[in-house]
């Protein structure tokens, strides 16, 4: 069982934006997907009820219903510092690092296009602290390396698209 939000517009302006509702998971595929179906009737959503079939990605889980400590929402509640051009813009994770975090909740991870300008990254409105689940709900295209050391750096090979880890410094 897992927790996903719904994303909805409606006419109600008592409505939220979102539902959060249980997905009872039937199928893992080979590709990452999710297959399975809402356990719940929704309050607001009306085109949706229960046991309708869902369909999503492991980025879209947001809490599990296990009895277990490796919580989903747990591993990627720390934050990271990322830059708007992948939180906000559509642009995947290009460059990423992690240093001492500065605080219990920060991760250490650093997040950026690897586009932005020397000027972009002075002015402090275009990037963000964010927990690591909201980048990944973007780009999850780097989720095997949030595990790596502080000191770990990596870059998006431009003709390959993987990631490639960067000589330490120092």
């Amino acid at each position: 069982v897992v927790k996903l939000i719904f994303q909805f517009e409606s006419d109600d302006p008592e409505a939220p934006g979102a539902e959060r509702m249980w997905v009872l998971v039937d199928e893992i595929g080979q590709d990452g997907t999710f297959k399975g179906r809402l356990d719940n009737d929704p309050k607001y959503i009306q085109d949706l009820k229960a046991l309708d079939p869902i369909s999503f990605s492991a980025c879209h889980i947001i809490n599990t219903e296990h009895d277990d400590d490796d919580n989903l929402v747990e591993r990627y509640i720390k934050r990271c510092f990322v830059t708007n051009r992948v939180l906000n813009d559509g642009m995947r994770a290009g460059y990423l690092y992690r240093e001492d975090p500065d605080e219990e909740e920060d991760s250490g991870w650093r997040i950026t296009a690897n586009d932005e300008s020397d000027e972009y990254m002075d002015d402090s409105k275009n990037c963000a602290y964010v927990s690591l689940g909201a980048v990944l709900s973007k780009d999850d295209s780097f989720i095997h390396l949030l595990d790596s050391p502080i000191g770990s750096a990596f870059i998006r090979d431009s003709e390959t698209g993987e990631f490639v880890a960067l000589p330490a410094e120092g």
